[in-house]
């Protein structure tokens, strides 16, 4: 029997999940690792989560400041965080976001092995100013000499990696499975009824292409409702663009998680993801595992996730490329209902928070035993979702 590994989560804004998918991967992951045995330590943003219980889940939470800045937040919290967990006694430190390789080599200082998902190629992001898309490559080149494993997230960037950079990586998705929820006061609260809405879940950000579903929507001929699900900091000014729309059929409700999210998820007709960059959307694996009709952006990497499983539009066309797709799937409930179908099933196939667990572990123990991984065969399936 292999013996209980001390194991540190850092670079997301921490636990209870409120933010982006990184967060739900920590907490989904984090708590399956303490009930198999390991201690589980998470870094948060002291700042962000107000949750003032020392643990959560089983998890330990250490809570450090940051400097609340777009550019600085994230890795001056992380590079904190690296040098607490010097004197921890960890094993394993596992890394969220590329951007933050550049201090992974700090916990090998004592002795501690560093893992990282570098997660989808960050620097495509519009967010980002020259001078910090530079940063971002060189942190991407970076995560294969101070990590001694990076992790990528879809099979599309594993591929970048190995021909970009001749890194490679081990593969591992998200997992998706979520309680499902009837119809109850969330719904209420937004004036919804189940079945006669189509739902987005991300950050309100330009390179996620909110957008592109508030222009399809606003010349879509139908009485259903389009609940855009999310907020962000930093991005005002594009929030303030996507909520100028006078469409009452359109509903913005800010961030929802929890009981909140599920129900929503479960009982939407629809869900689109238009987001033009990133691995794999954990919103997308979880819309699918909720048994929703799904759309995406065609990008490789969503086109990648949903398989023959969903529609897709051209990205390119923007408003214009959706609309025509999402006329299609609302006026044909039976071709909706048989999208859901393979929806589901393609989710309960390669995307379970188990088998990621599973994954995670088999190569923390790899990483410790001196075995870096090579071309990435650690998977949630035996078979590539692809």
């Amino acid at each position: 029997m292999k013996r209980p590994l001390n194991i540190a989560l850092l670079g997301t804004r921490g636990v209870p999940a409120s933010y982006s998918g990184f967060e739900t991967c920590v907490e989904q992951l984090g708590w399956r690792l303490v009930e198999r045995g390991h201690r589980v330590t998470v870094y948060a943003r002291s700042h962000h989560i107000t949750y003032d219980q020392p643990s959560y889940r089983g998890m330990r939470l250490v809570k450090l400041p940051t400097i609340p800045n777009k550019y600085l937040d994230t890795i001056v919290h992380t590079t904190l965080s690296s040098l607490h967990g010097l004197g921890q006694g960890y094993d394993i430190a596992l890394y969220f976001i590329a951007g933050n390789s550049l201090v992974t080599w700090i916990p090998r200082l004592a002795g501690q092995k560093s893992v990282i998902n570098v997660d989808g190629l960050d620097w495509k992001r519009a967010k980002w100013p020259w001078l910090a898309k530079q940063y971002l490559r060189l942190a991407e080149r970076a995560s294969g000499v101070f990590a001694n494993a990076v992790v990528t997230d879809s099979r599309v960037v594993q591929r970048y990696y190995q021909d970009v950079y001749r890194i490679s990586s081990t593969y591992i998705a998200y997992g998706a499975e979520l309680p499902q929820r009837p119809p109850g006061e969330t719904l209420r609260q937004f004036g919804l009824e189940p079945g006669r809405y189509v739902l987005f879940v991300g950050r309100l950000v330009p390179e996620n292409c909110a957008h592109h579903l508030v222009e399809a929507w606003q010349g879509l001929d139908t009485d259903m409702k389009c609940v855009i699900v999310g907020d962000a900091p930093y991005a005002g000014d594009y929030q303030t663009s996507l909520r100028a729309t006078t469409d009452p059929r359109i509903l913005f409700t800010g961030y929802v998680f929890g009981e909140g999210y599920w129900e929503l998820a479960s009982n939407a007709y629809a869900f689109v993801l238009t987001s033009g960059v990133g691995g794999t959307h954990p919103a997308l694996v979880e819309a699918m595992a909720f048994g929703n009709a799904v759309v995406v952006h065609d990008t490789d990497e969503n086109l990648e996730t949903t398989g023959d499983a969903g529609l897709s539009y051209q990205g390119a066309l923007a408003g214009e490329g959706l609309r025509p797709v999402l006329a299609q799937l609302v006026n044909d409930p039976a071709a909706a209902e048989a999208l859901r179908a393979k929806a589901r099933a393609r989710a309960a196939q390669y995307y379970t928070w188990s088998a990621v667990t599973d994954a995670y572990e088999s190569l923390f123990y790899d990483v410790l035993a001196g075995r870096r991984v090579a071309q990435a065969e650690t998977s949630v399936s035996s078979s590539q979702p692809f």
